[in-house]
């Protein structure tokens, strides 16, 4: 299968996502069962993706990263997400954490952590929703307080990826309710600081080696050199990347459903069943052919909807196509898939379990579906 166009990454993107690949198969594949079982944040993958340079694909080659562009970056995610979408999105969520850092201005914490989260030896974790705002972000309590020198944050932070093990945290918070969106900042601040809770991991559906969690903040105290994005900024910086995190959930949803066809198709030509080949039952044949076709138009929309970011267009409806049609179709086409491999298909020891379970995760996380049908809705009518 041919992935993408040549001339769609370079010799070096290139190269980082074949170590990609390979590092997904040899290191994440043996322990992602066990990281799942025991219901975990999965520390080992982080440690070794720092290792294997996958901690700061956006980063800049100046200061020591891939320095990835949109597709690119798409493409190494949906490698990994083929053999764990969990680990795939911790990832995802340090990286774009450490590249708004690589491209934020010098403070004292951004100073000291920013080489280190390159490494790998310090992970990020991004603080928007909250218990009982989702989608709506604008509309966030936790406050931000100036008290001379210093932000006075309270208030609490609720489906944080990686916060079982985060060391760094970008919160964003309210420091003035009468100015609605435009009062919102962002702000640096180490796990540990005097005044934050972190709760314990959330038991999920799946996809338990993200680590999801909350944090209360009971008067933290954060130097005012360490705001990450000035008051006014924060909405507006927090909304910058979504298009690229769906596109990006996009293309691991691809990655799963891709490895769901892979596993349904080799099993099927391996299984006997009325005096024949499962592969020759026309009805399963129809069934992955149908698989494989929404995985085509996943790819083709995922894609296009990079291109468009890397290009510099706005692609706000390209990739809110793309998310909507990408996990619509993995969580449908991996039971197709489960279902043609019988009940071998729902072995616990088998990733398509696994990989189904994150699929209808995919449906919440970057703006739920009904948030796409939004942005669509209003490209069509407004």
């Amino acid at each position: 299968m041919t992935l993408l166009p040549d001339e769609a990454v370079n010799d070096t993107d290139r190269e980082i996502i074949d170590r990609a690949r390979a590092w997904a198969h040899e290191v994440v594949a043996p322990m992602s069962e066990t990281w799942e079982r025991e219901r975990r944040f999965a520390s080992e993958a982080f440690t070794s993706a720092g290792e294997h340079g996958l901690t700061s694909l956006i980063v800049p080659t100046e200061l020591g990263g891939a320095g990835m562009g949109s597709v690119a970056l798409a493409r190494v995610l949906e490698e990994i997400a083929a053999v764990d979408f969990a680990v795939a999105f911790s990832l995802v969520v340090h990286n774009n954490l450490v590249g708004a850092l690589a491209r934020a201005s010098a403070s004292p914490l951004r100073d000291r952590v920013l080489q280190p989260m390159i490494a790998g030896e310090l992970l990020g974790a991004f603080l928007l929703t909250e218990p009982g705002v989702g989608s709506d972000a604008a509309a966030i309590a936790t406050t931000a307080r100036r008290d001379g020198d210093e932000w006075v944050i309270s208030g609490a932070k609720a489906w944080v990826s990686n916060a079982a093990a985060a060391d760094v945290l970008s919160v964003y918070a309210q420091t003035d309710e009468s100015l609605g969106h435009r009062g919102i900042a962002a702000f640096l601040l180490p796990a540990d600081t005097p005044g934050i809770t972190r709760e314990e991991p959330y038991e999920l559906l799946g996809a338990h080696a993200i680590g999801t969690g909350g944090f209360t903040f009971d008067g933290c105290r954060v130097p005012a050199a360490d705001m990450f994005v000035p008051v006014g900024q924060g909405f507006a910086a927090a909304m910058a990347g979504i298009d690229l995190a769906r596109l990006l959930v996009a293309a691991m949803s691809c990655g799963m459903l891709r490895a769901g066809l892979e596993a349904a198709t080799e099993s099927v030509q391996n299984r006997q069943a009325f005096g024949g080949r499962v592969a020759d039952l026309q009805a399963v044949r129809f069934m992955l052919a149908d698989v494989a076709t929404d995985l085509e138009a996943s790819r083709l929309l995922t894609y296009r909807a990079a291109r468009q970011i890397q290009d510099g267009e706005h692609a706000a409806v390209a990739a809110a196509h793309a998310k909507k049609f990408a996990t619509r179709s993995v969580e449908q086409r991996l039971t197709d898939c489960m279902q043609v491999m019988g009940a071998n298909g729902a072995r616990r020891d088998h990733p398509l379990p696994r990989h189904l379970a994150a699929a209808r995760l995919t449906h919440y996380v970057d703006g739920a579906t009904e948030i796409q049908n939004v942005v669509i809705g209003r490209s069509l009518l407004d």
